[in-house]
């Protein structure tokens, strides 16, 4: 018998997360819960959408484990107020990770992940809560990765890093090991980073310098 699962969210990123969940998970998705607002069809691949502010009256968090599949919009912020909503709720955050990903025995992943395929996560790689690793990462070994962060493709983040939570890195970015990555930070596609960054700057280029000397995102 699969877990049964209803994901939060109704747009590109749920319906990913649908398909990965159905094909490549010991979960059966049953439903789909958006905030009332933004309720708009009924039904998506032939299962109930329904307002997440009525979810557990509906789905017993007993019963139904969640997985919210938002992107980074705000900087992960949307993504983080509700899957912190979910837990408030009493939900088992259910996390997917690619039978495809290669993932060392010890490494520690945290609740309501998304770790897609050809990701590497080496020794001792920790990574937080509610984290998006897409496609074809390398995580290098000890390297901890904070909660809240979405990660995209083709990023190498080498040994010993330290990648501050709600973080946002771009496809092809690379850090060189033993840096650390402060939190709200943007690093741009691309970008190489030799040094620790300051919080909530855009970094670009090669190297990797600041694209502003404010703060981009302040709660």
């Amino acid at each position: 018998m699969k877990d049964k699962l209803v994901i939060v969210g109704s747009g590109e990123t749920a319906e990913l997360a649908y398909e990965y969940f159905t094909q490549d998970s010991n979960y059966e998705v049953v439903a789909f819960s958006v905030e009332r607002a933004y309720l708009g069809n009924k039904t998506l691949f032939g299962l109930p959408v329904i307002p997440f502010e009525d979810i557990e009256n509906l789905y017993e968090p007993s019963k139904y484990a969640l997985f919210v599949a938002l992107s980074f919009t705000e900087l992960n912020r949307i993504r983080t107020r509700l899957y912190l909503q979910a837990k408030s709720k009493g939900y088992k955050l259910a996390s997917y990770v690619s039978s495809r990903a290669f993932v060392w025995r010890d490494v520690e992943i945290g609740e309501n992940c998304f770790i897609f395929e050809n990701n590497t996560l080496q020794y001792r790689t920790k990574i937080g809560n509610n984290v998006t690793l897409w496609s074809g990462n390398h995580i290098g070994h000890r390297s901890v990765i904070g909660d809240n962060c979405f990660i995209t493709s083709q990023v190498t983040v080498s040994g010993f890093c330290q990648v501050g939570e709600s973080c946002f890195i771009g496809v092809n970015a690379s850090l060189v090991n033993n840096i650390k990555i402060a939190k709200d930070c943007i690093i741009g596609a691309g970008s190489v980073v030799l040094n620790d960054t300051f919080e909530g700057l855009v970094y670009v280029g090669n190297p990797a310098h600041p694209l502003l000397t404010e703060q981009v995102f302040k709660p």
